[in-house]
C-alpha cells in the first residue's frame, strides 16, 4: 500500500482536504494517514468531527500569543519526527497557510513528492494576504503535483516557470466539501438543531428572516486591515445595519483575535439587527451562507464557498487572490473604504436586476469532483 500523508493545521485546511480524504479512503491501494499541526486549535476540531475524519497524530503546536515564527519553527520541528516515524510515499498539503509551506519544506528535506491541493492562487503583492500569498509560492516551489483549482490558477503558475506536466486543473475542493456539508445536514436534520442555537445566539434571528427580512453574513478579520482600515470597515457595517434597520438582519461571527473584537465590539455593539456572535462550526457557517442574501467577508475560503449557493459577495480586501469570482460576476472588489462597501451593499438590496445578474453567475470554483480527480492524479503518478 502506498502511504498518503495529508497534514493541515487550520479550519479551512480541514474543510478543503475533508473531501480529499475521504475520497483517498475509499481506495484499498492506499493507507492515509491524516496529520494535524495543531496551528488552530478549538476551531479546527468542529469539522474534524463533522466530516468523520480521524487524525493519526497531532502536533500541537499551538501556544498562547503564537507568532509566525514559533509556528514555523514548531511545525518544522514537528514534521521532522512524524515523517521520520511515518515514511509516506506522497504528502498533501492545502492552501496557504504556515503549516503547508512548513510541511512541503519538511517533505523536501525528506526527498517525499508533495502535492498541492488549491496551487496556482496569486494576488502579486507579497504583503498582501499577509503572509499567505508568500506561503503559496514558497509552496509551489516545493510542489511536484500542482492541483490547481482553475483556468486562472493554471496560468500563474506557467508564468512563474512550473512545468506544464505538473499542473492539473481540478476545481476547488471546497465545492465538493460544500455538497457533502449540505448532505450531511439535511440528512441528519442538523438544520433544526442549527437553527435553535442561532435563535439562542441571535434572539429571533430566525423569525425575523421567516417574516421576510434579509440575511446579510459578514466574516471580517483580515490581519493586514488591522487599525483604521478595520475601523472603516466596521463604519460600514454600522450605515447598512442603521439605513436599512427595516430590511436587514446582520450576522457576523467575530474572530476570537482582540485586534478584530476591540474595533468590532466598540463600534458594532449596541445595534439591535446586527448580532455579533462567536466563531461558529462549519455546519452552521454553511448554513448561514444557504439562506443568506449577500456576503461582506474578507476571507479567501468564503469567496469560494458563497458562488456555490448563488450568493452574490462583497470583498472587503484591497487585493484579492481569487478574481475568478470577480470576473465572473458573482464577487466584487470594495476594499475598506466605507463608502464603497455601504453603496454596493445599498446597491444590492435596493435594485433587484443587479442582485439577479450577481447572484446568477456560474460558479468558477468547481463542480464538485474535484476530489476525485485529485485520486486520479496522484494515482498515475505513483504508478498505482
Amino acid at each position: 500500500m502506498k502511504r498518503i500523508f495529508i497534514t493541515f493545521g487550520t479550519r479551512p485546511e480541514a474543510i478543503k482536504l475533508a473531501p480529499v480524504i475521504k475520497e483517498f479512503e475509499k481506495h484499498q491501494e492506499f493507507r492515509t494517514i491524516v496529520c494535524l499541526t495543531g496551528q488552530h486549535r478549538e476551531m479546527l476540531y468542529q469539522p474534524i468531527e463533522f466530516f468523520g475524519i480521524n487524525p493519526e497524530c497531532d502536533m500541537k503546536i499551538m501556544r498562547p500569543n503564537q507568532t509566525l515564527f514559533d509556528i514555523t519553527v514548531d511545525s518544522v520541528r514537528g514534521y521532522e519526527e512524524t515523517l521520520k516515524k511515518y515514511r509516506p510515499d506522497f504528502l498533501i498539503v492545502q492552501g496557504d497557510t504556515t503549516t503547508a509551506f512548513t510541511g512541503a519544506l519538511s517533505a523536501f528535506y525528506y526527498k517525499i513528492p508533495v502535492g498541492h491541493v488549491e496551487a496556482g492562487l496569486r494576488s502579486h503583492n507579497k504583503y498582501s494576504p499577509f503572509p499567505e500569498e508568500i506561503n503559496r509560492v514558497l509552496v509551489g516551489r516545493l510542489t511536484d503535483l500542482h492541483f490547481a483549482p482553475t483556468a486562472t490558477a493554471r496560468k500563474n503558475l506557467l508564468n512563474e516557470g512550473t512545468p506544464e506536466d505538473k499542473i492539473f486543473v481540478t476545481g476547488n475542493t471546497v465545492v465538493d466539501a460544500n455538497l457533502m456539508a449540505i448532505k450531511i445536514i439535511k440528512e441528519k436534520g442538523l438544520d433544526r438543531k442549527i437553527e435553535k442555537f442561532l435563535n439562542n445566539v441571535a434572539p429571533g434571528l430566525i423569525d425575523r428572516l421567516k417574516k421576510g427580512k434579509k440575511l446579510i453574513l459578514v466574516t471580517a478579520h483580515r490581519r493586514e486591515s488591522f487599525g483604521e482600515p478595520f475601523k472603516n470597515l466596521c463604519n460600514a457595517l454600522r450605515d447598512i445595519a442603521i439605513n436599512f434597520d427595516d430590511e436587514v438582519e446582520i450576522v457576523y461571527p467575530v474572530h476570537l483575535n482582540p485586534n478584530v473584537r476591540e474595533p468590532v465590539f466598540g463600534i458594532l455593539g449596541n445595534l439591535g439587527n446586527l448580532h455579533l456572535i462567536d466563531p461558529v462550526d462549519y455546519p452552521t457557517l454553511i448554513l448561514l451562507l444557504e439562506r443568506s442574501y449577500i456576503v461582506l467577508t474578507d476571507s479567501g475560503g468564503i469567496q469560494e464557498e458563497a458562488p456555490s449557493f448563488g450568493k452574490p459577495v462583497l470583498v472587503m480586501r484591497e487585493v484579492t487572490e481569487r478574481m475568478e469570482g470577480v470576473e465572473a460576476g458573482i464577487a466584487k472588489l470594495v476594499g475598506t473604504n466605507r463608502e464603497k462597501i455601504y453603496n454596493e451593499a445599498k446597491k444590492l438590496l435596493t435594485d433587484e436586476n443587479y442582485y439577479r445578474e450577481m447572484a446568477r453567475a456560474v460558479n468558477p470554483y468547481g463542480d464538485g469532483h474535484a476530489s476525485e480527480r485529485i485520486v486520479k492524479i496522484v494515482k498515475n503518478f505513483l504508478g498505482v
